[in-house]
């Protein structure tokens, strides 16, 4: 943390500000081995104002009370999707009725790629140092979890949020999309992720 200066970026870009007034700072706050490069480093930052010590609007890290001594452990749910829809979702209407997909195994409960997806993430999560404690399928088709484990509100909060980053670009390769949004089927008795 200490040797990596603070960045400035147009956050016009990335829709944090005005294209008048639009510079904003990156603070690094946190770093981990890159898993996928040699001697690489992923920096998790916080966005600060041009001052590099006023918190940006959106840099809602800032605002959390670090309790270095307490323990956080974390479900992220996800949904992988293909072409616009859930994994394993046939293009029109829905799979087989939720049940037998949780903590599912073979190639109808899980299909052909996401258990493999999974457990390179997992891989991926522990060769950053990220404590990931644990994977499984879950209830709806095409629906996946992993556990994070932390110490610190602010270390336990940037390891799930280095977690999603590594499995968003890990899919890329797959051409397959991550969805964590809370219903994502929308008003259906279909299951809903969260957090």
């Amino acid at each position: 943390r200490g040797q990596l200066p603070l960045w400035g970026f147009d956050g016009s870009s990335t829709m944090q500000a005005e294209g008048r007034s639009s510079d904003c700072v990156l603070k690094p706050v946190a770093l981990y081995p890159d898993p996928a490069r040699t001697n690489g480093v992923l920096v998790m930052c916080e966005v600060m104002m041009p001052d590099g010590v006023t918190p940006h609007e959106s840099n809602s890290r800032a605002t959390i009370l670090d309790d270095e001594g307490a323990w956080f452990g974390f479900e992220q749910e996800y949904f992988f999707y293909k072409d616009g829809r859930p994994l394993g979702f046939p293009e029109s209407g829905y799979p087989a009725p939720q049940g037998p997909y949780y903590t599912g195994v073979g190639y109808k409960n899980v299909g052909d790629v996401a258990r493999k997806i999974v457990e390179e993430h997992l891989d991926l999560c522990l060769a950053a140092g990220i404590n990931h404690e644990g994977i499984n399928a879950e209830v709806a088709k095409g629906q996946w979890e992993f556990q994070i484990f932390g110490k610190g509100s602010k270390r336990a909060a940037d390891q799930i949020w280095m977690a999603r980053y590594l499995l968003l670009r890990l899919t890329e390769k797959y051409g397959i999309d991550i969805e964590f949004h809370c219903k994502p089927l929308g008003d259906t008795d279909w299951n809903g992720s969260g957090i």
